[in-house]
């Protein structure tokens, strides 16, 4: 492997699980030839608000259907 590879895999390391797991989606969709979805210009605030508690440590822990759901929820009530 490359240097550059093998540090972006020590960096990965060092990274919480869920982080990790997003990452290495990322990698293995790049690699499998597939291109990275776009994000539309509205989701994107929400989208950097997100990975940004990622790196505070605030991530939340449950179902993710039920966690998206209560999201939609929360959303069509404003």
């Amino acid at each position: 492997m490359t240097d550059t590879l093998e540090q972006a895999f020590e960096a990965m390391r060092r990274m919480p699980p869920a982080t990790r797991d997003s990452m290495a989606q990322a990698i293995l969709t790049l690699a499998n030839g597939s291109e990275p979805l776009d994000i539309e210009d509205e989701h994107l605030p929400a989208l950097l608000d997100g990975l940004a508690q990622l790196e505070r440590g605030e991530g939340v822990v449950g179902d993710p259907d039920e966690l998206v759901a209560a999201a939609f929820e929360r959303h069509r009530r404003t």
